[in-house]
């Protein structure tokens, strides 16, 4: 079953980007994520199957933990 994420979600993931962020902003959801990075802004087209798996923390828009 796939996860709950939803566009604006800030995701943490296990690996640190080059930059040093682990922080990560939901800009599209479907078969694909696009990401940014909340360090140095960079974006990415992520398959779901490998973005979930390397998902270590979900934040909400709204503040409540996903």
């Amino acid at each position: 079953m796939p996860m709950d994420i939803r566009v604006g979600d800030v995701l943490e993931l296990k690996k640190q980007h080059p930059c040093g962020s682990k922080q990560w902003q939901v800009l599209r959801v479907g078969m694909d994520f696009k990401l940014r990075c909340a360090g140095c802004g960079h974006e990415l087209m992520l398959p779901r199957s490998k973005a979930e798996r390397s998902i270590k923390k979900i934040q909400r828009e709204g503040g409540e933990p996903g």
